[in-house]
């Protein structure tokens, strides 16, 4: 990503990535963090298949233990009711046993949200150009921090904001335009490269 350098987790690239090579099943819970577009759910829901553990979305699992959807905590409730929500709900995800865990957006920038995924999960930021959100964020009704007059620019000064954040995670994997599972293939060769070199090591 032109103009940025990531100063926290490891990067995974084309070239870096081994081939054919699947994740062992993690002890761990797999926490995929990054924007609003980045496909953490679509993404997700595939690499739990592969790694065969189940999947939960937090965004989904805030809608069903308080029987609102997201738009609607934001709009009655304010940004921080809906964060306090968050942090509550990733925090319980994280004691339950091991799944792939997608966060929201904002999951990720919350220090005791980040510190509790330090301590009980691995983190995975699913990266991506600009134009990539864009395409497939706009429009959608479901994304209440998009309902400004210039989605674009909104997109592009989140991004400013929380990308140096991001760069924490434990593995930083690009998405790409294209093909889900290529991603999803791309997220497994990092997890077995990461797991490969933590042999022996009982913590993951």
């Amino acid at each position: 990503m032109a103009g940025f350098q990531p100063t926290g987790g490891r990067l995974a690239t084309t070239n870096s990535l081994p081939r054919g090579n699947a994740a062992p099943k993690p002890r761990r819970t797999i926490v995929l963090v990054g924007l609003m577009g980045a496909g953490k759910t679509s993404v997700g829901r595939r690499l739990a298949k592969r790694l065969e553990l189940p999947f939960v979305d937090a965004d989904e699992e805030i809608v069903r233990t308080t029987g609102l959807n997201v738009p609607e905590i934001f709009e009655r409730f304010g940004e921080q009711a809906f964060r306090d929500a968050e942090r509550r709900a990733i925090a319980r995800l994280l004691s339950e046993d091991t799944k792939v865990l997608a966060t929201g957006g904002g999951a990720f920038l919350d220090a005791v949200t980040r510190q509790a995924i330090a301590d009980r999960g691995l983190s995975v930021w699913l990266r991506a150009e600009l134009d990539v959100l864009v395409e497939r964020t706009i429009g959608r009704r479901h994304r209440p921090l998009l309902n400004t007059c210039d989605p674009r620019a909104t997109l592009a000064a989140l991004m400013a904001a929380r990308y140096p954040v991001y760069a924490l995670a434990d593995l930083i994997v690009d998405t790409i335009d294209g093909p889900i599972e290529q991603t999803v293939e791309r997220v497994e060769a990092a997890l077995a490269a990461h797991f490969a070199g933590k042999e022996g090591n009982d913590e993951e």
